[in-house]
């Protein structure tokens, strides 16, 4: 266990500021005392708190307010604003960083740099410069000595996780992996690499789409040859953020700067699952040139294949209104144990939570309100959802009010509609139809193999556990085996069906005599096994 002595002074100050604040559970934590099960405070005094404690607690509130699987919406409505109320570091302290990191005269490099920062954040400051070969960049730079400060809060904050994990309250949580998880997040931010490879890979994967035009977004390219760990240098944007640039309500542009927009954020979430999970006003940025920005790259969320496709079911199911879809959407999603699940509470928990949109037509749907509530309903219900679950619904509650703020009159459902069957389209067939043919039939084999055993296990269980307690089940054997030919036959009736469906696919792009030749096979192979099977049935007396 972490030592909290190492921390005392900081430990004293932590226990002033909070109690200052009127946060009595936390003398019982912080002093090693008993505890009742605690309460948070409101969120505007836990943000209050945050900001007083410095820029670690800063930035640490700033990674909760991307989990709303931990916290309620009004908690990450009040910590997405958190910023550090941190004066500007002196431009000689600055300097002395720069020369220190680029170990050359900043004058071989630079023509002019503003000493006076565009902006001041917990962990660094960004300054306008001219490079001596004529191109404006945006250098951001590391206060000094933030990364002692943030080790030195690091050791004390995984502490008071140990601690907590102690008391009932943190038998729910796992509080200390929660602490280290948060604490490597914040160290890593503290290499500037780490961002500038982010900006670049985002910036690669937007270049090409079939979405939107990919010259009307543009993301700032990264100068690796001035870019350490400390400093990282960025070409500069003219332009100002989306809220505040000067476009006429009238004019069709807001329409398309919306449309881009939707865009650009789900090829990353859905098709891409490499996302800038941080698209906040102030990241948005409408360019001189008439173009869209994004910047400040460093929060990224990634998703993978399967949850992808599972996110965009959930969608489907909210629309839908489809609450036991949604349930058990929710237990495939999840990242933990879910045996122990109430299937039935959890459905019921989204029927109520959906019953409030049976009236709404679909385009005054909030989604992200939604997704902060299937958050909830899996918070309530104690079923773990990976985190990146969390930075999802963040993103896409700042994405949907930055919208909603920049055209009023957007309908989100228009919006997305075309995107959604696109994405299906893809999902079904991918972006290689040969591909996508073989892996189905590969899938389909396995589900073959698998059937006939799981369906043994079904059984099995029914006998031991549930039916025992209500019917006897004679003869079981013969209907395991009745159950066995069912599942071998539809095992079978799909494989005919994939079949049809691969030699439709060659056949709809066939363009020489032997994937022609390929398709026409395929459909007599179809039809000689969809016939057997027929008569199988027919044999089996099957169809009386």
């Amino acid at each position: 266990m972490f030592s909290l002595t190492k921390t005392s002074s900081r430990q004293r100050e932590i226990v002033e500021i909070v109690l200052g604040n009127g946060w009595d559970y936390m003398r019982g934590i912080l002093t090693r005392g008993k505890s009742d099960k605690p309460q948070l405070p409101p969120p505007e005094v836990l943000r209050k708190i945050l900001v007083q404690l410095g820029p670690f607690y800063v930035k640490f509130g700033q990674l909760l307010s991307t989990r709303p699987d931990l916290l309620p919406p009004q908690y990450i409505e009040a910590l997405t604003a958190l910023q550090a109320q941190v004066p500007p570091v002196a431009w000689s302290l600055i300097e002395g960083t720069l020369r220190e990191q680029l170990k050359q005269p900043l004058e071989t490099i630079f023509s002019t740099i503003d000493p006076n920062p565009v902006a001041a954040g917990s962990i660094a400051q960004i300054h306008r410069g001219r490079l001596i070969s004529g191109e404006e960049v945006a250098i951001k730079v590391q206060r000094p000595n933030i990364d002692r400060i943030v080790n030195q809060d690091s050791i004390l904050i995984k502490g008071i996780a140990e601690i907590i994990a102690l008391t009932d309250f943190g038998n729910d949580y796992d509080f200390v992996n929660l602490a280290d998880d948060f604490t490597k997040a914040v160290l890593a931010e503290l290499d500037f690499r780490q961002e500038g490879n982010y900006t670049e890979k985002l910036r690669l994967n937007l270049s090409n789409s079939s979405w939107f035009e990919t010259e009307q977004l543009v993301i700032p390219k990264i100068y690796w040859q001035y870019t350490t760990e400390k400093v990282l240098l960025m070409e500069w944007l003219d332009g100002k953020p989306i809220l505040s640039a000067n476009i006429p309500d009238t004019s069709n542009k807001r329409q398309e700067v919306s449309t881009l927009l939707f865009r650009a954020f789900f090829q990353q979430i859905f098709i891409d699952g490499f996302f800038h999970a941080d698209p906040h006003p102030g990241n948005i940025f409408y360019l001189d040139e008439e173009k869209l920005g994004i910047i400040d790259c460093g929060m990224i969320g990634r998703l993978d294949p399967r949850t992808q496709q599972l996110l965009t079911e959930m969608l489907l199911a909210i629309v839908d209104i489809d609450a036991q879809r949604c349930a058990q959407l929710t237990l495939e999603l999840s990242d933990s144990n879910t045996a122990n699940t109430n299937l039935s509470q959890l459905e019921n928990d989204y029927q109520k939570m959906l019953r409030k949109y049976y009236n709404l037509s679909l385009s005054q749907l909030n989604f992200s309100e939604v997704f902060y509530e299937v958050l909830e309903v899996a918070r309530n219900n104690k079923i773990k959802l990976p985190g990146n679950m969390g930075l999802f619904a963040k993103s896409l509650a700042n994405l949907e009010g930055v919208a909603r703020k920049f055209n009023p009159q957007i309908n989100l459902l228009e919006e997305i509609k075309p995107l959604i069957t696109d994405l299906f389209r893809r999902q079904f067939l991918g972006d290689t139809p040969f591909q996508t043919l073989f892996r189905t039939v590969l899938d389909l084999k396995s589900i073959s193999l698998r059937s006939p055993r799981q369906i043994d296990v079904i059984l099995d269980r029914l006998s031991s556990e549930t039916f025992l307690w209500n019917i006897r089940i004679k003869e079981l054997e013969g209907l395991r085996r009745s159950l066995d030919d069912s599942a071998n036959r539809l095992s079978f009736s799909v494989v005919v069906g994939s079949l049809i469906m691969g030699a439709a696919i060659i056949s709809t792009g066939a363009t020489t005599g032997q994937l022609i030749l390929l398709s026409n096979i395929l459909f007599a192979v179809a039809s000689l096994l969809g016939l057997w099977l027929i008569v199988s049935i027919i044999r089996s007396g099957g169809l009386k």
